[in-house]
């Protein structure tokens, strides 16, 4: 992690996008003290296929209506 001034983060401003590719993330400091971090916005996660979760479910040997009618007939 590298360290930056506020100024010297105004000065590489332009090249800032290189900096994070190379450090990964870079601290920015005001008379020594921390104020903000930068890191590189991640790339966003694809959502789960629905597709997949069902077919990973097991499949009930009983159909879901016959265990329904069969717990309430019991009360």
């Amino acid at each position: 992690m590298k360290t930056f001034t506020i100024r010297e983060v105004r000065a590489a401003l332009a090249h800032l996008e290189e900096i994070l590719a190379e450090e990964g993330e870079v601290l920015v400091t005001r008379r020594g003290k921390a104020v903000a971090r930068l890191l590189p916005v991640r790339p966003a996660r694809a959502a789960p296929s629905h597709a997949k979760l069902r077919a990973s479910m097991p499949r009930l040997s009983v159909p879901s209506e016959t265990l329904v009618r069969e717990d309430r007939e019991l009360r």
